[in-house]
């Protein structure tokens, strides 16, 4: 295999046991295997196996792939969802809070990624902006309120750094970006998605406050947020993928038209 095309193509379904045939136009992308099965389960169709190292499973157009964590996977996927050019990606994952005003069980609309993962600087220089695809977000807040729920819009801060908790300094450094949470996906498939031409977006749940002690994720606290909020987060990511269907909406921005 020498070209991109050959290899994505390949490793695609290598990594997903998903013929290319098989993946829906609209893509969820997710961190966890129960955001898989929650999907399974509200769309009604069986649950996807453990043979691969991507989960991921298809009903009505929309397939939802567990790409896994950490920025360089975030860019994997995205790299090798080209080999179908999705109509959409949607990311639905979890973040934690920077900004006093978040909450458990919040939801942040990002309007763009800090790029502190490094990973996305193989993309583009680091002076270019990570941000989303503007039609996309916009469903994903219309889901939101046809639900009547509430957000929040800001920045996202991606890291690749996955304990930092403890260091005061780094804590400084993310209260100075403003950002309203930080996670080690977003900017990257954001980034990614732009270099790939392909739309993307997010929504992500807070998940731990972690900028104090008494707020850093534990087993028991995460499993209280994902039983509290998993299954509204998975449902609102399907609706807004099932307002892109059709004619209905238009996702691609002329930018991602070069």
């Amino acid at each position: 295999m020498k070209t991109k095309e050959e290899i994505v193509g390949n490793w695609l379904v290598r990594y997903t046991g998903c013929q290319l045939e098989e993946f829906g136009e609209l893509i969820l992308l997710t961190n966890f295997n129960n955001y898989v099965d929650l999907f399974c389960e509200q769309m009604g169709v069986n649950a996807a196996d453990y043979s691969h190292n991507m989960r991921c499973a298809t009903a009505r157009g929309i397939t939802i792939i567990n790409f896994g964590m950490g920025s360089p996977n975030a860019a994997l996927i995205m790299d090798l969802l080209s080999a179908i050019q999705p109509k959409a990606v949607l990311f639905l994952g979890k973040c934690g809070g920077i900004s006093e005003k978040t909450h458990l069980g919040d939801y942040i609309l990002p309007l763009a990624g800090i790029r502190g993962e490094g990973t996305s600087n193989d993309y583009f220089p680091p002076e270019v902006p990570a941000l989303p695809a503007f039609m996309l977000q916009r469903a994903v807040s219309t889901s939101l309120r046809d639900r009547s729920l509430d957000y929040w819009t800001g920045t996202i801060y991606t890291t690749n750094r996955r304990v930092w908790e403890h260091d005061a300094a780094f804590k400084e450094q993310l209260r100075l970006t403003r950002a309203m949470g930080i996670d080690m996906e977003t900017a990257t498939l954001f980034i990614c998605g732009f270099a790939n031409h392909i739309p993307t977006g997010a929504l992500l749940l807070v998940s731990d406050n972690p900028m104090t002690p008494e707020g850093v994720k534990s087993d028991v606290s995460d499993r209280k947020v994902t039983s509290a909020f998993a299954s509204t987060h998975v449902s609102i990511g399907i609706a807004a993928l099932d307002l892109l269907k059709g004619d209905r909406r238009t996702v691609r921005h002329l930018k991602y038209d070069w």
